[in-house]
């Protein structure tokens, strides 16, 4: 797992998403030939981990957790923006059992616990949902 700046995951994001902003969490899921062995990599911003911890009350060792949480679900081939909730059912789940905060994707249509406007970033695996 990479911890690391909004610079750096912005980098990361237009090279393999081709998205150029930064975002919170990426999933870089295995190589077929390695997945019994290794699951993937993931990049989290500490910056925006940061930020998104005060937004929403917590600390930012929870945070961090949330969004492993959420990109390892991604790891594992989930993808929310295309499994009609599972992703959401399934993290919910986990997110309860670990005792975190709410999840990246059950606080999308909640709002912030302060007064600042900046919105949670989508995230995605970069390379897409596992078959």
């Amino acid at each position: 797992m990479l911890l690391t700046s909004d610079a750096e995951i912005k980098t990361l994001n237009r090279t393999f998403r081709h998205k150029n902003k930064a975002t919170d969490v990426l999933s870089f899921p295995a190589a077929e030939e390695v997945f019994d062995e290794h699951a993937g990599d993931l990049a989290i911003s500490l910056e925006t981990a940061a930020s998104q911890a005060e937004n929403f009350g917590h600390s930012l060792s929870d945070e961090v957790r949330v969004l492993m949480l959420h990109g390892l679900l991604h790891l594992s081939g989930m993808d929310h923006e295309t499994d009609n909730g599972e992703m959401a059912a399934r993290e919910a789940e986990l997110r309860v059992k670990l005792k975190l905060p709410a999840t990246l994707i059950e606080r999308v249509n909640r709002p912030l616990k302060s007064t600042k406007t900046k919105s949670v970033p989508k995230t995605k695996s970069v390379r897409g949902r596992r078959a």
